[in-house]
């Protein structure tokens, strides 16, 4: 999908690492979240509430998932999935834009 109908964006933004990562978060119809955001390079660690489901909309990513000893590349147009209640390793090497959708999980 390349574009949310019916949201609700929240006009403050979510910036972390001294402003190398920031984002916006949106509301979508149905309560779902979602934040659309960009990262400079760098080396980033962050942790989850929510399984958090990750889409690399520009640029890369090496992503070190939880319980894994190695990094894995994300490029444009790909996704992975980060399981809730963990934390997760990122290098950016270049500019980098996301869309992060987090699940409710019961």
């Amino acid at each position: 999908m390349s574009q949310f109908e019916n949201t609700t964006i929240i006009k403050k933004a979510n910036v972390y690492f001294k402003g190398k990562v920031t984002s916006h978060t949106v509301i979508l119809s149905n309560g779902e979240r979602k934040t659309l955001g960009i990262m400079l390079p760098g080396n980033y660690t962050f942790s989850t509430g929510d399984k958090e489901i990750m889409e690399v909309l520009g640029g890369s990513m090496d992503v070190k998932l939880p319980n894994s000893d190695c990094f894995v590349t994300y490029g444009e147009g790909t996704s992975f999935e980060v399981e809730k209640n963990s934390s997760f390793d990122l290098i950016i090497k270049e500019v980098s834009d996301y869309c992060c959708s987090y699940v409710k999980e019961s």
